[in-house]
């Protein structure tokens, strides 16, 4: 049986990233993700990788393109605010195709904001975030079993679409300690793309820089199918007593976890309750919640901001279904009592 380690959710994720195979981290403190770089700066040189608190976001997410380019499996990570000043690398590496695995513990916004638990961050996750046509593969882990988890998962994404992952979690996944096992190390695949040297082979070229807007489009096309695959593939969700439901709650994250105790009491109080949990923000799991909308007369859009994910739930409903919306923005945590209380009005 594998060992069990009780583990905050930031280090289950730093833990997790160096076994996947990760051998360089970029970073710039900021609370409330600290825990995540101190644990790389304590335990990845160790295994052969580099660490570096880079001067600025803006310059750890420029090395972070730097290593990936080399092939080496790399992790950059911050908050908020700290993931908007990385906007412009990250299309880099989407419109250069390289892989790379970016987390992003959410803080209370907008600016500055402070630092508690929240929601904020979903359109700049699931829109891209910077300029360009592009997409970045989004996860969203619900538990610290989960983000360790789905740093293997993202890492391995990334590779396998040559595409920035974002692990988008909050403050409070990030603080938590839950017990968590880790999966075991494996090979990792071999990058015939990646520049190290041209010795004795074809040079290769990466860049993103394609001045001839023939070309330029071709590029974009080329992109936009491997975004369909990805739509095709990824999709990953839980589902909950979604047979006979009357009113379904869709949640992700730390609010999906206090979504399942109000769904469970009402359940208790006989009403007919179900849960979709989306694990991938983007691609998001738009069939499950359209099929679901063909019984459905009622869904509950549960997020700790002022609805953005409430947006792809309609999207994906086509009008089929009434959607109502409960938020709690800028840090504020709701209780499951809290949310309980809203499914027994919209039950009604």
């Amino acid at each position: 049986m594998a060992e069990k380690l009780l583990m905050r959710g930031s280090e289950a994720i730093a833990e997790a990233a160096i076994r996947a195979g990760c051998r360089a981290y970029f970073g710039y403190p900021i609370t409330p993700q600290n825990e995540l770089p101190e644990y790389m700066a304590k335990n990845l040189v160790s295994q052969g990788g580099v660490f570096i608190q880079s001067e600025s976001e803006l310059a750890a997410i420029n090395m972070a393109f730097g290593a990936s380019v080399a092939g080496v499996r790399v992790l950059t990570s911050s908050s908020s605010c700290g993931i908007s000043l990385k906007q412009e690398g990250i299309s880099y590496l989407a419109g250069c195709e390289l892989p790379c695995v970016i987390v992003n513990i959410n803080r209370g916004g907008p600016g500055l904001g402070n630092i508690s638990p929240a929601q904020g961050d979903y359109f700049q996750a699931t829109r891209g975030g910077g300029h360009g046509d592009y997409r970045t593969i989004v996860l969203a882990p619900a538990s610290v079993q989960e983000m360790a988890d789905l740093t293997f998962t993202a890492f391995d994404l990334a590779d396998f679409y040559r595409n920035p992952v974002v692990i988008l979690a909050d403050g409070m996944l990030g603080q938590i300690m839950e017990p968590v096992t880790f999966k075991k190390k494996k090979k990792l695949p071999p990058k015939d793309w990646a520049l190290t040297g041209a010795k004795g082979r074809k040079a290769r070229v990466i860049k993103s820089l394609i001045l001839d807007a023939k070309l330029m489009e071709e590029h974009n096309w080329k992109l936009f199918r491997k975004y369909e695959r990805v739509k095709r593939h990824e999709v990953r969700f839980e589902a909950l007593d979604l047979e006979k439901a009357k009113l379904l709650v869709v949640a992700y994250g730390t609010m999906a976890r206090i979504a399942k105790e109000a769904v469970k009491r009402a359940q208790e109080d006989k009403m007919k309750v179900g849960l979709i949990r989306p694990i991938t923000l983007w691609p998001f799991p738009t069939e499950i919640i359209s099929e679901a909308g063909e019984e459905v007369s009622h869904f509950l859009v549960c997020e700790m901001n002022t609805g953005q994910m409430v947006e792809d739930v309609r999207l994906s409903l086509e009008g089929k279904s009434k959607v109502s919306f409960y938020g709690r923005p800028g840090g504020s945590i709701p209780t499951p009592l809290d949310i309980f209380k809203v499914i027994e009005k919209c039950y009604e």
